[in-house]
C-alpha cells in the first residue's frame, strides 16, 4: 500500500505494535548493553543491525530519518546537528583534498562560506555558476576531478529556483551525483529525487521543525546513483575502508545504502555532528503537521508578495509564485503547489530605508531565522551574508537593499496591515 505524502508526514517511519508507545520513544541514552563482545563486534563490522553508541546512531534519530527518507522518496537518510553539517557531510563524503565541485552561486551565505572558504582550506575547490547559466556554461565548469554538483531548490534568500533537470543531466553526463538542498521547498512542494537529484539535504531547523524549537539537518540518499559504475571517481565508496574493518560500502550496501552508511561510519564517527534524541523527537512533532503548514505558508506568502508588488514604496519583489517573476515558469514546473512562505524584496531608498521599515514592524520580528510559524525578517547584506563582498553578493542574488521576509502562519490580513504601517514610516 502506497500512502500519500500527508499520511507519511503523520505516520511514516514508526509503526508501533500492540501496547507500544503511540508517539516515537525518546531513547535518551549514549550507550547500549550487549551480552557478549562477539555480539558488539558484529555491529562494529557492519554485519548486524543495532546500536552501540549514539554518536553514530540512535533509535529515535533513525526513526525520524526514515520518515524523511520516505517523504523524499529516498532509500536511506541520516540526521545531523544542523543543515550546515548536512551539507558538509554530503559533499565531503565523496569529495576530499584535491577534488572539485560545481555549485550554483545562488545559495545560502553560510553554505557559500563553507564551500568557498572552509572547504577550500581543506583542499576541495568549488566553481560557482549562475543557476541561469546555459548548458554550455554549465558544461565548461566541469573538470576531470569534479566529484559532485550542488544547488538549492529555492535559494536562500535570493529565491532563485533551480532547474533541477538541467543540473542533474549535466552531473550525470560527467558521472557525478547532483546534491540538492531542499530546505525551503520541503518534500511537500518538491521532491528533487523525482527530477534527477541523487542526494537531498535539509536544514530541518526551518520548515520541517517549523517552530524554531530545535536545530537539525538531514541527508537523504535517492539510492539511484551507481557508484561502482564510476568506481575510479569514488574510491571511498568502491574500495575497502581500512579505517572501518576493510568494508567496501558500495559492494556491501548497494545503491540504496552505501552513501549514508559511509557518512555514518566515517564522518559521524570522526566529526560527531549528531542530532540529540530530544531534538529528533521535536523535529518529528513538526513533521506531523508539515503538509498542513506548508499550504498556509504558501497561501500567506503569495498574498504578501502580491501586496508588496503593488506598493509604491517597494522597488522590486522576488517570489516565484508571481507571474512575471524571472523564475515563474521554472517554478510552475518544479513547485506547482506553491513557492514557500519566503518573500524577498527591496524598499525604495536602499539600505537605510530597509532598516527603517524593519524597525517599525510589530508582528514581523527581526531575527536570524526563517521558515517557521512566526513571521520574521532579515537584511542579509548586513547579517547572514555580511562576509561577502559586493561582487559575491551580486552573484548570490543578494542586493544591498534586499529584505527577506519569512511569512508565518498568522492572519494574512494582519500581516499585510503590519507591512502597511511599517512602510508608511519609510
Amino acid at each position: 500500500m502506497t500512502n500519500h505524502i500527508e499520511t507519511v508526514c503523520v505516520q511514516g517511519g514508526y509503526h508501533p505494535g500492540s501496547g507500544q508507545p503511540r508517539q516515537i520513544p525518546i531513547v535518551q541514552s549514549t550507550t547500549f548493553k550487549y551480552e557478549s563482545s562477539a555480539e558488539m563486534g558484529k555491529l562494529f563490522d557492519l554485519e548486524a543491525e543495532g546500536y552501540f553508541y549514539s554518536r553514530l546512531q540512535n533509535p529515535t534519530c533513525d526513526t525520524v530519518a526514515a520518515k524523511i527518507a520516505q517523504l523524499e522518496g529516498g532509500t536511506a537518510a541520516m540526521l545531523t546537528s544542523s543543515g550546515q553539517a548536512a551539507n558538509f557531510y554530503a559533499v565531503f563524503n565523496i569529495a576530499s583534498c584535491g577534488d572539485h565541485v560545481v555549485s550554483s552561486s545562488s545559495i545560502y551565505g553560510g553554505t557559500f562560506n563553507l564551500f568557498a572558504v572552509t572547504m577550500k582550506r581543506m583542499g576541495v575547490e568549488f566553481t560557482f555558476v549562475s543557476p541561469d547559466c546555459t548548458e554550455e556554461e554549465l558544461e565548461a565548469a566541469f573538470r576531470p576531478n569534479t566529484k559532485a554538483v550542488f544547488g538549492e531548490t529555492i535559494a536562500n534568500p535570493a529565491l532563485t529556483v533551480l532547474d533541477i533537470e538541467k543540473f542533474a543531466k549535466a552531473a550525470h553526463r560527467h558521472g557525478v551525483p547532483l546534491i540538492v538542498d531542499n530546505t525551503f521547498a520541503t518534500p511537500i512542494l518538491c521532491r528533487p529525487i523525482e527530477w534527477g537529484a541523487d542526494i537531498v539535504t535539509h536544514s530541518t531547523t526551518k520548515y520541517m521543525d517549523g517552530h524554531a524549537a530545535a536545530l537539525g539537518g538531514c541527508i537523504v540518499d535517492g539510492g539511484k546513483f551507481d557508484w561502482m559504475a564510476h568506481a575510479d571517481k569514488f574510491p571511498g565508496l568502491t574500495t575497502p575502508d581500512e579505517s572501518y574493518h576493510g568494508v567496501t560500502y558500495a559492494e556491501r550496501f548497494g545503491l540504496g545504502g552505501a552513501f549514508i552508511t559511509k557518512a555514518t561510519a566515517q564522518l559521524m564517527r570522526d566529526f560527531g555532528s549528531m542530532l540529540s534524541p530530544q531534538s529528533a523527537f521535536i523535529l518529528n512533532l513538526g513533521l506531523e503537521s508539515l503538509h498542513v503548514r506548508m499550504e498556509r505558508h504558501c497561501e500567506n506568502g503569495q498574498a504578501v508578495a502580491e501586496y508588496l508588488q503593488n506598493h509604491p514604496r517597494i522597488a522590486w519583489v522576488r517570489y516565484s509564485g508571481l507571474p512575471g517573476d524571472p523564475y515563474y515558469a521554472v517554478a510552475q514546473k518544479y513547485l506547482p503547489k506553491g513557492s514557500c512562505g519566503v518573500v524577498s524584496f527591496g524598499v525604495k531608498g536602499g539600505r537605510i530605508a530597509a532598516e527603517t521599515f524593519m524597525a517599525h514592524l510589530k508582528l514581523g520580528a527581526i531575527a536570524t531565522h526563517v521558515a517557521d510559524a512566526h513571521t520574521c525578517c532579515l537584511h542579509p547584506a548586513s547579517s547572514t551574508h555580511r562576509q561577502m563582498n559586493d561582487a559575491e553578493l551580486e552573484a548570490a542574488g543578494v542586493s544591498a537593499d534586499l529584505v527577506r521576509l519569512s511569512v508565518g502562519l498568522e492572519s494574512k490580513e494582519d500581516l499585510i496591515a503590519d507591512l502597511e504601517q511599517a512602510l508608511a514610516a519609510v
